[in-house]
């Protein structure tokens, strides 16, 4: 277990580089009209995420550190990027595990701060962006996630392979969503909106493949870790409770 663990940082540290200039879509990159567009969008996402946090810590405030544990996985996985299309980047994101374990509207919320503190503190992403990044990120990525896990465990998959499967595929919504924001705001003259998709989802897909199995590789082992050290109950596994009563 030691040599797979050590296998897939070294997998990860490989495949996910430090250099680059933006974080998803860049500062100013989209115009106004779209990043009011998606601000609004993300709202009531936000609302509803604070809402389920208030209610969790209430309930379970020993998770409070767990939940900033897997806040700082999402800051430093989304922190290590490479360039990608012009404006944008390409980088894992981390958020599958944070809709694994706590729900797609939470994870929402992590990946908001997240996004909010590499804007401000490292020039990286934006602020006129937050809002369309937020989404692509935490909604599409947290909501993918989290129906791939919970559908996973419904067909029998073990957990690793649940996941496994959620985080690489959250990982790939995310930017699928971004390439249709980049789409929706700068449409092919030619081919239009297919089109231009296609060419964003196309340079995408060169770099997020390996980091979407990269990312589903070390969110298993990360998963498998904290279950190891899980001796205060801070992990609320829902699908084994169904599982005994079955």
């Amino acid at each position: 277990m030691k040599t797979i663990t050590c296998l897939a940082i070294a997998a990860s540290a490989w495949l996910l580089p430090n250099l680059a200039q933006a974080m998803h879509i860049m500062e100013g990159f989209l115009p106004q009209q779209h990043a009011l567009f998606w601000l609004a969008v993300i709202a009531p996402f936000l609302l509803l995420g604070i809402w389920k946090i208030n209610r969790l810590l209430k309930e379970h405030p020993e998770r409070k550190l767990l939940l900033g544990l897997v806040t700082a996985f999402v800051f430093v996985l989304s922190a290590l990027k490479m360039p990608s299309v012009t404006g944008s980047s390409s980088h894992a994101t981390g958020i599958g595990l944070a809709a694994i374990l706590f729900g797609p509207w939470v994870a929402g919320i992590c990946a908001g701060i997240v996004l909010t503190f590499q804007a401000l503190l490292l020039a990286h992403g934006g602020l006129t962006t937050w809002g369309a990044n937020t989404f692509s990120m935490g909604i599409a990525g947290g909501v993918t996630a989290y129906l791939v896990f919970r559908g996973a465990r419904a067909v029998g998959l073990s957990d690793k392979v649940a996941v496994f499967a959620a985080a690489a595929l959250g990982d790939l919504a995310t930017y699928m969503v971004t390439a249709l924001q980049l789409s929706l705001a700068f449409p092919d003259p030619v081919g239009g909106l297919a089109t231009s998709f296609a060419k964003f989802a196309g340079v995408f897909a060169l770099t997020q493949v390996p980091l979407a199995i990269s990312e589903g590789l070390l969110s298993v082992v990360v998963y498998n870790t904290l279950l190891r050290y899980n001796d205060q109950g801070l992990i609320h596994l829902w699908w084994k409770g169904r599982e005994n009563k079955a």
